[in-house]
């Protein structure tokens, strides 16, 4: 039996108790005892920080640290939301928390709901954001912004359309945008309500963040010193490209950019490229680069172009005048880190899996494209193309009608092409007939002027919020672990971290001792020896951090058997 601490919950359930103790008990083979391993790294990345932010939750057998320490294990275990519980064994993952089982799907979501309630996400990801930002390995405050779209299928809320590239359609969904560090590990997201365009969600939402979590990394004694120094650095791709945006944020903020160039039409010669040796993530590489000056909208840019093999100039523009020509260049293309970041979270953590469900309304004076008006010019467009291929095959007939014909073929080419000019008039004058109507409305419209039933609303946003940060959080260990292996295991960063995913689930033994104030946890064996050799290696480098298991005096040993 799993539940074997009557007397506590009963306790607990009366309200004598602020939560169960976390007790441990001998055991042998215990089912994904390993995950223990990623305890340090998962506090070493501010998991416990969530304690000083949230308020303590009801009295309950199960505390804040219980659900904190349970969903981040969770989400190494690759154990998606509290429905997959059911197909773990609550014995099994409550022995390695010091209980005699983790709450049931239920009690788990009603936990998360009471976190939730407080709103205190941002306030978590605050916190967390001064450690995650290391000066000496991030010295030049480089941050990667992007959006995501995570697809709705359900039919209780009624959300906005977007472009979703990796599906190449326009789907209902939300976008939430991020902002990753160089290696890809992600330090904060916003969630859009409405799928709002990147500079605006840039302008009015992460740069006021960042401006006010980064005010101490750069003084103001600095930027008077060297009026080319930037506060930060921003890299974006081409969504957000608007020149008087970037100039604007040099000016007031002393936020440099650095984007990919819109409609460039001109070439370089190929003789003002030379090879550059550069950085793109962890990895060196040779580019051929040149750098120019330009004027883009009244404003002087520094562009940077690589040359690629086929002869294609990919062309980079920036505010910046710190960054050397192959640094620019590197840290631009550096940004698949971010996208590679997204394909991994899906993949791996369910990433755009909904945590609460439930919808939330929106400022009914918030703007929107009239879905009227978006739905004429869709008209248009489908109308134009149609247009378009009926004149390209009336400009085809006129060429064979000028060549020599036989028998009966001028006839018939004659009847297609008064055939073809007739369905040419026809969808232009649909088109003239639907721009005329398009004129009579109003491009944008408050929601409080949509039909109730057509009103656009979101989905709950704060436990998404939080889990985010969980999973932040969990990324960000697997990542420390997977830093520590490599030196000793050199091989792609995937199989890696497939490394570090199968000793965590991997069995252990757990042998407390009250005396000694010590917790040993005993890693069985692995496939190979070279696992073998890379885990011990990891155990030596865990037991130095004398990491001492919460809610306890006891200090983790963790060795292999």
């Amino acid at each position: 039996m799993a539940t074997t601490r009557t007397e506590e919950r009963m306790a607990a359930a009366m309200g004598l108790i602020p939560g169960a103790p976390t007790v441990f008990k001998a055991g042998n083979s215990i089912e994904h005892g390993a995950i223990l391993l990623a305890l340090p790294a998962l506090e070493s990345q501010g998991l416990l920080k969530a304690l000083e932010v949230y308020d303590a939750l009801p009295q309950g057998y199960y505390n804040l640290t219980h659900i904190l320490l349970l969903l981040a294990y969770m989400s190494l275990l690759r154990i998606d939301n509290p429905e997959q519980l059911k197909t773990c064994n609550p014995g099994e993952l409550g022995r390695i928390m010091g209980l005699d089982r983790v709450p049931e799907m239920r009690c788990l979501r009603q936990k998360i709901k009471l976190i939730t309630e407080q709103h205190k996400a941002v306030a978590l990801e605050k916190s967390l954001f001064a450690g995650w930002l290391n000066p000496d390995q991030n010295p030049c405050l480089f941050f990667y912004i992007d959006g995501h779209v995570k697809i709705y299928f359900g039919d209780k809320a009624n959300l906005s359309k977007t472009y979703v590239s990796r599906q190449k359609l326009c789907l209902c969904g939300t976008t939430e945008y991020w902002v990753n560090d160089r290696q890809g590990s992600p330090y904060l997201s916003v969630i859009g309500e409405l799928n709002e365009h990147l500079r605006l969600v840039i302008e009015e939402q992460l740069v006021p963040r960042l401006l006010e979590d980064t005010r101490d990394m750069v003084t103001p004694q600095q930027l008077d010193a060297n009026p080319l120094l930037p506060r930060f650095i921003l890299f974006f791709d081409r969504e957000a490209y608007d020149t008087s945006f970037f100039v604007r944020l040099w000016k007031e903020h002393r936020i440099a950019i650095v984007t990919y160039r819109k409609n460039v039409k001109d070439k370089w010669s190929e003789q003002d490229f030379k090879s550059y040796d550069t950085q793109v993530i962890n990895n060196k590489t040779t580019m051929l680069l040149c750098e120019k000056p330009v004027e883009l909208g009244g404003h002087p840019f520094r562009e940077v172009r690589k040359l690629s093999e086929g002869g294609h100039q990919t062309s980079i523009i920036t505010t910046d005048q710190t960054l050397s020509l192959d640094q620019t260049a590197g840290s631009m293309f550096s940004r698949w880190s971010q996208e590679n970041y997204f394909r991994y979270m899906i993949a791996e953590f369910n990433f755009d899996k909904m945590v609460q469900y439930g919808v939330e309304t929106i400022d009914e004076n918030t703007k929107v494209v009239n879905p009227t008006y978006n739905k004429l010019t869709q008209q248009i467009k489908k109308a134009t193309e149609k247009h378009r291929r009926a004149e390209s095959q009336l400009y085809e007939l006129m060429e064979k009608l000028q060549q020599p014909l036989k028998g009966n073929e001028h006839v018939q080419l004659t009847e297609k092409q008064a055939t073809v000019q007739q369905t040419s008039q026809t969808y232009a004058t649909k088109i003239a007939e639907l721009k005329a109507g398009r004129k009579e409305i109003t491009r944008t419209i408050a929601l409080k002027d949509m039909p109730e039933a057509n009103r656009y609303n979101c989905l709950k946003k704060e436990s998404k919020l939080f889990m985010n940060v969980i999973r932040m959080i969990a990324y960000r260990a697997e990542t420390v672990l997977y830093n520590l292996i490599k030196p000793i295991f050199k091989t792609a960063e995937k199989e890696g971290r497939q490394i570090i995913q199968s000793i965590l689930k991997s069995d252990a033994d757990i042998l407390p001792d009250y005396e000694a104030k010590t917790l040993t946890v005993k890693i069985h064996g692995q496939a190979t020896p070279k696992v073998n050799e890379l885990l011990k290696n990891l155990c030596d480098q865990m037991n130095e951090t004398k990491t001492i298991y919460p809610q306890t005096d006891l200090t983790i040993i963790f060795k292999t058997g």
